[in-house]
């Protein structure tokens, strides 16, 4: 018997919108060696209108790739290096006072850009970081009384190093909850560390930026986020989200569970994993691929586990293996 659920591509257009990620990847591809997985979250990440904390040790192309990604989207770029003297004026903006005229004018700062690189977060203080943190859930900010709206798309990339240094200031779990993903990123393999080695040589001193070209552009962009929302979402994938993020609150391991907003954000990450494979329906894989980067940074281990070396992704793996997956 023939099942017209099965004839997905009619329902949502997804094959423009897959094309166009293959070209996104393939353009960082291009300069980035390895780092898959990360290339997606972002692009995920991108079209759920989420942020990404992108954590990792120094060197690993943690900026590069976030200043690549941007390129290969026509929209603005800019890049704020947070210091432990930074101010919120310092990224928001200031008033002016014009003599010409007599009147203060507000002179925007580098916050009001598309995609805003924030290297190294933590080490601003956190006057600096909660205004950072409210521009970025509300997508305006206020000064003087004013309010000034974000301009489409507005996403926040920032990267911060695990390693213990002088002069960071750890950011608080209500402000980590305002980023879709926490990215983890890891080491090349030996591998991967030749073919980056092999590539610098190659490019002759040229910079990797020069070798990128855009390939989205922000009305394209405004097209494949509506055709995520019409992903289908059936009762029994709401449900399987549902029970795992309820274990996180109540398991021994976890000293903090995951908010309902870890819920949306699984939910909205697992719709555009859907679409970038070309499905218009969500499956458990989609949700599987999405619970480590968003409940990263939302979950906190107890001190015991903590000190016996187990990590937040263990926690997360063992509540998935213990729901049962829906048929």
């Amino acid at each position: 018997m023939e099942n017209n659920d099965l004839n997905f591509d009619s329902r949502v257009p997804l094959e423009e919108l897959r094309d166009t990620v293959g070209k996104i990847k393939q353009e960082l591809s291009t300069v980035i060696i390895g780092q898959k997985s990360f290339m997606e979250l972002l692009i995920v990440s991108l079209l759920v209108d989420g942020h990404a904390l992108i954590e990792g040790v120094p060197g690993i192309a943690k900026t590069i790739m976030a200043k690549l990604f941007a390129k290969t989207i026509k929209t603005e770029f800019s890049r704020i290096q947070f210091t432990p003297d930074l101010m919120p004026s310092d990224i928001l903006g200031t008033s002016v006072f014009n003599v010409k005229n007599s009147e203060f004018e507000f002179k925007k700062g580098p916050i009001f850009s598309n995609v805003i690189l924030i290297d190294e977060i933590n080490r601003a203080p956190a006057k600096t970081q909660a205004a950072l943190f409210e521009t970025m859930e509300e997508r305006q900010a206020t000064i003087d009384g004013t309010t000034y709206k974000m301009s489409e798309p507005f996403m926040v990339l920032a990267t911060q190093n695990p390693i213990e240094q002088e002069g960071t200031y750890a950011l608080p779990e209500a402000q980590l909850d305002r980023f879709l993903f926490k990215i983890k990123i890891d080491y090349p393999t030996s591998d991967e560390e030749f073919q980056i080695i092999q590539g610098h040589h190659d490019r002759k001193g040229s910079k990797p930026q020069d070798n990128i070209k855009a390939v989205l552009t922000p009305k394209k962009l405004a097209e494949f986020k509506k055709n995520i929302h019409d992903i289908i979402v059936e009762e029994k994938i709401i449900n399987y989200i549902a029970n795992i993020i309820t274990n996180t609150r109540n398991h021994p391991h976890l000293y903090l569970g995951a908010s309902p907003r870890a819920s949306i954000a699984t939910l909205s990450a697992a719709k555009a994993f859907a679409a970038i494979s070309g499905r218009d329906f969500v499956i458990p894989e989609d949700v599987k691929k999405a619970l480590a980067p968003v409940l990263n940074h939302r979950v906190i281990l107890t001190p015991e586990r903590e000190m016996e070396g187990m990590t937040t992704e263990d926690v997360i793996h063992m509540i998935v293996e213990s729901v049962e997956i829906p048929r």
